[in-house]
């Protein structure tokens, strides 16, 4: 439950509608592709092709899911229509191939090359169009959420400074910030706004859908009474790490109380949820590592090319896995047999120098990943979750960073969150920023989360993101 609400929470609902809209728009592209490729003759239809809206659910469901594998259902993307549109080509070519493979394996006669060629014709057509009509609807302030922020100190500012772009601020609009009594304000004097009355008032005043309670100090300072009338009157209240959760998709460690972490929910792992969680890894890595058998044997050629048939394919490190215990991770060997001969740890950087040829392509492409496979089934590692650590970067990173060792509540994983979110880390304050995400996904996840870092993990690899 916690996960449908982290998805579609009002920061998301736009997007939830516009998957609604594309959903049903596809369902009908589908049964117009069937009537124009028939001319409208309903006898040939039924003789021909037979029940027309199962097949077309299947379309829709298979192109949302190549859309959501190609990341064009991610809130916090900042690409435009221009590079949207790239996308949406690529998902409807590789939806067409996955059609035409699923007529193979589900029990269904033939769907036919013209209706199919006319239905991804006109499905795409009505997703450009319907997300060029939406992007310019979406725009426009009447339709963002106005938001009150109860709180003009050190707190409240983190708004601006960590949303402060006009793509961050897609689903809200700051009507402005409340000071509160006692508590020095450092937000522009131009943004505050000032209550002469009780705070219902001003929030009807205004027109006020939301409050961010965001003060330097909540005790005996919020005026509590009337955030209940507020409430009461059909405003939403909401914690300002909360608010940065629901719009960002990490957790802000810098907005949040110290209490926060022992009083949030979330953050826990029942019966239910390791038993799910276990069965998936066993199913996803047992499939993946079927189908990638043929890439890994020529990985492993390659690499035995280039450095010598007796130089080491597969390379073990430690690493660090739930609960803090240490154990072995399996990787293609991506750097030089000498990357490491002083024995210090390092970073991997751009354009680093101890990557081999061959290393370099497989980074790109995270094949040298694959072997981490065998971690998963052994149960050392989830195939979702934080990216894994070696203990002499963990203890710096603890060291330095608050909160850190909770990534550890789970087991780590070969995709997750944090690295779909943000790019290879090669610093503390890289590391930092990974947590955010990393925490959210700890608090948040579920076999739908999972499944939803899984299909967008596709994005990651055709378009090379964060690969060093």
């Amino acid at each position: 439950m916690r996960t449908l609400i982290a998805l579609f929470n009002p920061a998301r609902k736009w997007l939830l509608l516009l998957l609604l809209l594309e959903f049903v728009g596809l369902v009908a592209m589908f049964h117009l592709a069937t009537w124009t490729r028939f001319m409208g003759d309903e006898e040939q239809v039924a003789r021909f092709f037979g029940e027309v809206m199962p097949r077309s659910i299947i379309f829709a469901l298979v192109q949302i899911l190549a859309m959501t594998a190609l990341g064009l259902y991610v809130i916090q993307s900042r690409e435009g229509l221009r590079g949207q549109v790239v996308r949406t080509v690529v998902a409807f070519a590789a939806g067409g191939v996955l059609m035409i493979i699923a007529q193979y394996l589900l029990p269904l006669d033939p769907t036919g090359r013209g209706v199919l060629f006319l239905a991804l014709v006109f499905g795409f057509t009505m997703v450009v169009v319907l997300r060029t009509l939406l992007q310019g609807l979406f725009s426009t302030r009447w339709l963002r959420r106005r938001i009150l922020v109860l709180g003009a100190g050190e707190r409240a500012v983190h708004i601006n400074t960590q949303l402060r772009r006009d793509a961050d601020r897609r689903t809200f609009q700051i009507v402005g910030f409340l000071g509160v009594d006692g508590v020095s304000e450092q937000v522009p004097v131009e943004q505050r706004v000032h209550a002469t009355g009780p705070l219902h008032e001003l929030c009807r005043r205004l027109n006020i859908d939301e409050i961010v309670v965001a003060p330097n100090d909540r005790r005996g300072t919020l005026p509590m009474d009337d955030l209940v009338e507020c409430r009461l009157r059909g405003v939403r209240i909401v914690e300002l790490s909360e608010f940065f959760e629901e719009e960002t998709g990490r957790i802000t460690l810098s907005a949040v109380n110290p209490s926060w972490m022992v009083y949030s929910s979330g953050f826990n792992l029942g019966l239910a949820r390791r038993v799910t969680k276990r069965a998936f890894d066993i199913v996803v890595a047992s499939v993946v590592l079927v189908l990638a058998l043929p890439v890994m044997a020529l990985t492993a050629l390659a690499i035995m090319i280039e450095s010598g048939l007796r130089s080491p394919v597969i390379y073990s490190q430690d690493r660090v896995t739930q609960g803090h215990r240490h154990f072995r991770v399996y990787k293609f060997r991506s750097m030089r047999t000498d990357a490491e001969r002083d024995g210090v740890a390092r970073w991997a950087t751009a354009d680093d120098d101890r990557v081999t040829r061959v290393g370099r392509v497989i980074r790109k492409l995270r094949v040298d990943e694959l072997p981490q496979l065998i971690n998963v089934l052994r149960g050392d590692m989830s195939f979702v979750g934080p990216r894994p650590e070696r203990p002499v970067f963990v203890d710096e990173l603890s060291a330095a960073i608050p909160h850190y060792g909770l990534r550890h509540a789970i087991k780590p994983g070969i995709t997750g969150w944090a690295q779909l979110r943000y790019a290879y880390g090669s610093s503390v304050e890289d590391a930092r920023a990974k947590l955010e995400y990393d925490l959210f996904y700890v608090r948040n996840h579920s076999l739908v989360f999972d499944l939803l870092v899984l299909l967008q993990t596709v994005e990651v690899v055709l378009f090379r993101k964060g690969a060093r």
